[in-house]
């Protein structure tokens, strides 16, 4: 059995965080991208995509009701086998920090870990001896403390494009401590246009050159340069915007014709929630890049 050791794969559960205001087929592209990126390093198997839309109090100006975005993400990843929605961050009626998302995913997992240990082993001590042998055809019997083919509990590893990445040095958008352990703990897939010069950015940043192994840059090289913003600005002019969005999620903007020139007017003059709470905090990212 020791030689299926170097084999072993960490587990990775890709979260990623944004407006989605609308989910389009640029979003999703991000998660098949990592995914295989991550496989093709044979270090890990990817086992499921988060997709967590922000709550309202983020106050980003166009931002429509975190109801109807979780609705058409969840449209949207209907017939995906490994994607899913979780609501619990936009159902917050305070604004949460990034960190604090990848740490609730994290403790889920974690307790996940426990209830899977306890009913895998309780029950075995009631199998009947045929049962017994032929769970033990597929598998060893597990001894307490050893470990198995697969690495534990998951790693929540953020899932995110390049503009996300160089946020970090937007002062007051982050804060430093929350940078250094989301880098440290958690690690970053970073998905770069090719040629994006995401590199330098980590480069000039002490933080991020320091945990840089745990920075995974994908290329993507089938470019993809939809984004939400120019999905909305095509609603406003009454374009089209099919192949560009699910067909699901283009059906549900037009059946509930969501953007309009007031829905982006939406949060106008208002200060982003992020900036409101750490103006006056010096450990945010102003010093990220020096």
């Amino acid at each position: 059995m020791a030689m299926e050791d170097p084999d072993r794969k960490t587990e990775v559960v890709l979260l990623a965080c944004g407006s989605f205001n609308p989910i389009t087929n640029m979003h999703l592209r991000l998660f098949e991208l990592a995914k295989d990126y991550l496989h093709e390093t044979g270090k890990y198997k990817v086992i499921k995509g988060i997709i967590s839309p922000v709550g309202d109090a983020y106050k980003k100006k166009g931002l429509i009701s975190a109801n109807h975005r979780v609705t058409m993400a969840k449209l949207a990843t209907k017939n995906s086998d490994w994607v899913e929605v979780d609501d619990w961050e936009s159902c917050q009626s305070e604004w949460l920090e990034t960190l604090k998302v990848l740490r609730y995913h994290h403790q889920k997992l974690l307790s996940a870990d426990v209830t899977n240990s306890l009913q895998h082993t309780v029950p075995i001590t009631k199998l009947g001896r045929k049962r017994k042998q032929e769970q033990n055809s597929h598998e060893p019997v597990k001894k307490k403390n050893q470990s198995p083919v697969v690495k534990s509990v998951p790693q929540v590893k953020l899932l995110c494009g390049s503009d996300m990445l160089e946020s970090f040095g937007v002062p007051n958008l982050w804060k430093l401590e929350d940078i250094t352990e989301i880098v440290e703990k958690h690690g970053l897939v970073c998905i770069s246009r090719a040629g994006n010069n995401v590199q330098k950015f980590i480069y000039e940043s002490d933080i991020l050159w320091r945990h840089k192994n745990n920075i995974h840059l994908v290329e993507e090289w089938i470019t993809n340069d939809i984004s939400s913003t120019k999905i909305r600005r095509a609603l406003r002019r009454g374009q089209s915007i099919r192949y560009l969005v699910p067909d699901v999620v283009r059906a549900y903007i037009e059946k509930n014709r969501l953007y309009s020139p007031e829905s982006e007017d939406r949060n106008a003059g208002v200060v982003l929630a992020p900036f409101q709470k750490h103006a006056s905090d010096p450990k945010s990212s102003q010093a990220l890049s020096n």
